[in-house]
């Protein structure tokens, strides 16, 4: 299940999100929808590092399975851009950002291991006829 907070005035199709999270955890996860000066924020407060991304996570510690994940946050103005210049849809982005975001908050990180996060994205970005991932965009 999803909880979404959205913070802008664009609408976003939640029912293919929630798809997505079925497919890779039964717990809930908070999906924030913020524009840039917000999440330039959040970046430098919790990486040090000051300009908007695209998409933070924020794992929670799970005692239990019925605890959140945590909380994804998605940049809206930085999913547009992006979407645009890439040329597919906004929901799409959205969509990408949000399988990212859902893989780190279980424990995935692209940074270390050994491909597994982008063999998951690869995977799920098949099954939902999803245009390329993050990972292999970040790679090209």
């Amino acid at each position: 299940m999803i909880t979404l907070d959205n913070q802008t005035h664009n609408n976003v199709n939640i029912d293919v999100l929630e798809e997505l999270l079925e497919n890779l955890s039964a717990a809930e996860v908070e999906l924030v929808l913020c524009d840039n000066p917000t999440i330039a924020l959040l970046n430098l407060e919790h990486r040090g590092i000051d300009k908007p991304t695209d998409v933070l996570s924020f794992p929670l510690v799970r005692d239990f399975d019925f605890m959140p994940l945590g909380s994804v946050v998605i940049s809206i103005e930085t999913a547009q851009e992006v979407a645009q210049t890439l040329g597919h849809s906004l929901q799409d982005e959205i969509a990408l950002l949000f399988i990212h975001g859902v893989l780190h908050l279980l424990g995935y990180d692209h940074e270390i291991d050994n491909g597994e996060m982008r063999a998951k994205e690869e995977a799920l970005i098949e099954q939902f006829g999803l245009p390329n991932s993050l990972i292999v965009r970040t790679e090209e």
